[in-house]
C-alpha cells in the first residue's frame, strides 16, 4: 500500500490527497506536524524526505518528495485510473502552465516557513504579514484568472473532468479563503473552486477530513 506523509493544512499535501482520491488509490496516512517542526526531525529527514518537507510518498520503498513530482509520478505509475494530464502536448502544456502559477508564483512565497521568517526574523507585524500574504495571493490569482479567461473551458479549469490544474487550484483557493482574502475579482477561479467542493474526491481530500486535523 502507498503511504503518504502529510499535514492536514499543507496545500502541497492537499494537492496529492486530491490526486490520490481522483485515482481511487488507497494509502496509509502518516501525519507530520509541520507547525511543531516534525518535518525537520532527524529521523524524518534521514529516512523519509531529505527536503525536510511534506508531502512525501512511499510506494513500496520508493520514497518521493515534492508535490509536483509526486503528481507526475502517480500519473505515470498508475495510468489506468483517472489521468491528471492528457497525452496531447499542447493541452498538457496549458495545464502545467496554469499549475505553475500555484506551485511557483504563489505558494513558495506564502508558505509557513516564509511567513515564520517574516515574523520571527524580520519582526514584521501581524498586519504587515497579512498584507504580504494578500498581495501575493492577489497577484498570483490574477495571473491564473487571466489564463482561464484565455484558455480555460468546461466546468473545471480545462475541460469536463478535473486535471492536475484543479489539484493545484483548490488548495490555494482554500488557503486564500481561510486567510480572509477577497476573491471577488476571480469569478472563473471561484466557480471552479465551488464546483470542486461538490466532488467526492475533493471532499475526501479536504483538511478537515484528515486524521491529523486540528480544530
Amino acid at each position: 500500500m502507498l503511504k503518504l506523509y502529510s499535514f492536514f493544512n499543507s496545500s502541497t499535501s492537499y494537492r496529492v490527497r486530491i490526486a490520490l482520491a481522483l485515482k481511487g488509490l488507497d494509502y496509509q496516512y502518516e501525519g507530520v506536524n509541520i507547525r511543531e517542526l516534525a518535518n525537520r526531525a532527524t529521523d524524518y529527514v534521514a529516512q523519509v524526505n531529505p527536503s525536510a518537507a511534506v508531502p512525501a510518498l512511499d510506494d513500496a520503498g520508493f520514497v518521493l518528495g515534492q508535490s509536483m513530482a509526486i503528481l507526475d509520478y502517480l500519473d505515470q505509475q498508475y495510468p489506468e485510473s483517472h489521468r491528471l494530464l492528457p497525452d496531447n502536448i499542447q493541452e498538457r502544456a496549458r495545464i502545467l502552465e496554469f499549475a505553475s502559477v500555484m506551485s511557483c508564483d504563489i505558494h513558495p512565497i506564502n508558505n509557513l516557513r516564509v511567513l515564520r521568517y517574516l515574523t520571527d526574523e524580520l519582526d514584521i507585524s501581524a498586519e504587515q504579514r497579512q498584507r504580504w500574504y494578500e498581495h501575493w495571493v492577489h497577484d498570483g490569482l490574477a495571473m491564473a484568472e487571466r489564463l482561464l479567461e484565455a484558455h480555460g473551458h468546461g466546468v473545471w479549469c480545462f475541460g469536463d473532468q478535473p486535471t492536475l490544474a484543479d489539484c493545484c487550484l483548490v488548495p490555494q483557493m482554500a488557503n486564500a479563503e481561510r486567510m480572509g482574502c477577497d476573491l471577488s475579482a476571480f469569478p472563473r477561479l471561484v466557480a471552479v473552486y465551488h464546483h470542486a467542493l461538490e466532488h467526492d474526491a475533493f471532499k475526501q481530500a479536504q483538511p478537515n477530513q484528515q486524521p491529523d486535523f486540528i480544530h
